[in-house]
């Protein structure tokens, strides 16, 4: 038996182990994960400079290299998210639907677990704890399979996770990562209907497609990040300057930082030039439309492949559009339906974004930053789904839960 289908099959048979632990049971469980990772430190960060070292030789950018890294207080910001999922309500075993019958039938809509999600990802390891722990607060089994990019960081942190769960009576077998990192694994893991419930893929644009395209297990969608802050007319220049460059400039690596800036011609005039300056300080590439350009020389002039780009670092296309309605059509053509933002003192514009962009989150007046699961009260996320169907924006708990019917009855037959 192969690796994949050897872990797929062990990590379902402890999912049905799993799904009868209780609440207090999968926090002790959480709250020694948590402690095991500061304990081993060490060890991860000596295996994660392996990660970083073979990625410098492989000429891997600054900022897929910057995923990768990791260090104490990284290491500590994972610790806590951990802990923190300690304070959240279990979902499972919630009862969110009640329907009594004329003939005395209660029927009753629970929440369970999923069952075995598998996860297929690219460079960052803190996923890889991310993923493990949200899966054990609700009950579900994981398989991981990260990129080679960060193997030696993925097998230390789930050696630690698991040293933590053999103290406990949740079994190690929950938590499975593949170390076979070859094309011809991920694969076969795509196709692992026997024994996964669901695949979420986490990472570059075209990793997503091609899951998508060669899946046959079920697959939650999380979409690549382009994109968008809008400045309306009347924005103010200190917020709208400090937005967009806290959205660019915070982490340009990430999925929901910017890349790119609408402006409407008369911000533009009051800031604009202004704002490419001090973010061309900073090292941005900016591509800029046509009558940008002519403005702005430290430019370069923007191609209709710059609308749809996801860079990932520090360029951003910049372009003029006359209100926010053009705005919004800018973004319903080229966005990927992650993160969009309107700086605006006008409501009603904003009412308009916000109910016209086809996206997961929006945002008035605040960065594009805050689309986390973190930010957003889950503790940790599993991604951010850009589909519409199940789950959709930053994916907590509850996201990676299913439905049961229960229904009780005292002897009743239908006629």
């Amino acid at each position: 038996m192969s690796e994949v289908k050897n872990k797929g099959k062990l990590a379902k048979e402890a999912s049905y182990l799993l799904g009868s632990k209780s609440t207090k049971e999968k926090n002790y469980a959480l709250e020694l994960i948590a402690k095991q990772l500061v304990e081993d430190e060490a060890e991860i960060l000596q295996a994660n400079k392996l990660d970083l070292s073979a990625g410098k030789k492989a000429n891997l950018t600054d900022a897929v290299l910057d995923r990768i890294m990791l260090d104490a207080k990284r290491i500590k910001d994972i610790s806590q998210a951990v802990i923190s999922l300690t304070d959240l309500t279990d979902p499972i075993g919630e009862v969110f639907e009640t329907v009594e019958k004329d003939n005395g039938l209660l029927i009753e809509k629970t929440r369970v677990p999923i069952g075995v999600i598998g996860m297929i990802y690219e460079a960052r390891p803190n996923v890889t704890i991310d993923a493990a722990t949200l899966s054990l607060k609700t009950g579900n089994a994981v398989v991981l399979r990260g990129s080679s990019s960060a193997i030696h960081s993925n097998k230390a942190l789930v050696a630690s996770l698991h040293r933590a769960l053999e103290k406990t009576n949740i079994p190690t077998e929950a938590v499975q990562l593949i170390e076979d990192t070859s094309r011809e694994t991920a694969k076969e893991f795509f196709k692992l209907n026997e024994y996964l419930d669901v695949l979420i893929p986490r990472g570059s644009a075209n990793l997503i497609q091609v899951v998508l395209k060669e899946a046959t297990v079920p697959v939650i969608e999380t979409g690549a990040g382009n994109c968008h802050v809008y400045l309306d007319d009347s924005a103010q220049k200190d917020m709208a300057i400090d937005i967009v460059k806290n959205a660019k400039l915070q982490r340009p690596s990430v999925c929901n930082a910017i890349e790119t800036i609408l402006i409407h011609p008369e911000a533009y005039d009051r800031f604009g030039e202004l704002l490419l300056t001090e973010l061309t300080s900073y090292g941005v590439k900016i591509h800029a439309d046509e009558t940008i350009h002519t403005k702005f020389t430290d430019s370069i002039l923007a191609t209709e492949e710059d609308w749809y780009q996801e860079y990932l670092g520090n360029e951003v296309s910049v372009k003029l559009v006359n209100d926010y309605q053009a705005a919004i059509g800018h973004i319903n053509k080229y966005g990927t339906g992650h993160s969009e933002a309107i700086v605006t003192e006008n409501d009603s514009h904003a009412k308009a974004f916000l109910q016209g962009v086809d996206a997961s989150s929006v945002y008035h007046n605040a960065s594009t930053r805050f689309t986390d699961g973190g930010e957003f009260g889950y503790g940790a996320e599993m991604g951010i789904s850009t589909q519409k169907i199940h789950a959709r924006g930053p994916m907590g708990l509850q996201a990676l839960t299913s439905s049961k019917f229960i229904i009780k009855g005292q002897g009743q037959i239908r006629n």
